[in-house]
């Protein structure tokens, strides 16, 4: 039986100042690096054969600390936009407790967490569910199906859209789904299903 294993970037330094990230290049913060370290002891006594991350710097830097915790030297890393995180368009850069006294906290409530909704130039979560899914289906799965064990490092919303797709959430359950950063999420894949696995804990 294969594993998945989904890992959010740890924090960045726009995380940090509760800007809108999105698609801009953003490195880790102290605490981000520590995040992955942390994450990576969660995970030494698991094998990876392959590991995926999107081309982001914060989601390529907790991948780099990640396999130096594990000793995940050999195995193959494969990056693609496909797994960045959704473009906020006009609002990255931007302050979000700024953004609500300008727009109304419910505006930028539907632009974060609404299913379908579209903040300025930028992408609902529905856009990344269009993108995110395909090049899983097509480039990832193939992995989980010869019973390879596959590490992806991405971002909250590609991995919110990802997960809809493996707990078969509705639009409603997957827009109140957290996922934190530097924590790992397991699944097991038994060539037909995949099945959430129990909290690791923390160390």
């Amino acid at each position: 039986m294969a594993k998945l294993i989904l890992v959010r970037h740890g924090q960045s330094v726009w995380n940090l100042e509760n800007r809108f990230t999105g698609g801009q290049d953003i490195g880790l913060t102290e605490a981000g690096r520590e995040e992955a370290g942390k994450a990576g002891r969660q995970l030494q006594k698991e094998s990876v054969d392959v590991i995926f991350t999107s081309t982001l710097a914060r989601a390529r830097e907790t991948m780099e600390i990640i396999r130096t915790v594990c000793g995940w030297q050999q195995q193959p890393v494969i990056k693609s936009a496909a797994l960045n995180e959704r473009s906020y368009g006009n609002l990255e850069g931007l302050n979000k407790a700024e953004i609500a006294a300008k727009y109304g906290e419910e505006q930028v409530r539907l632009w974060r967490r609404s299913y379908d909704a579209q903040p300025p130039g930028g992408e609902s979560l529905k856009d990344t569910y269009n993108r995110v899914v395909p090049y899983f289906t097509g480039t990832i799965l193939p992995y989980l199906k010869k019973n390879e064990n596959v590490l992806v490092i991405a971002h909250a919303n590609s991995l919110r859209s990802l997960m809809m797709f493996l707990e078969h959430l509705t639009p409603e359950e997957v827009i109140s789904r957290e996922i934190n950063t530097g924590v790992p999420v397991l699944y097991s894949f038994d060539g037909k299903d995949f099945s959430l696995l129990p909290d690791q804990g923390s160390l």
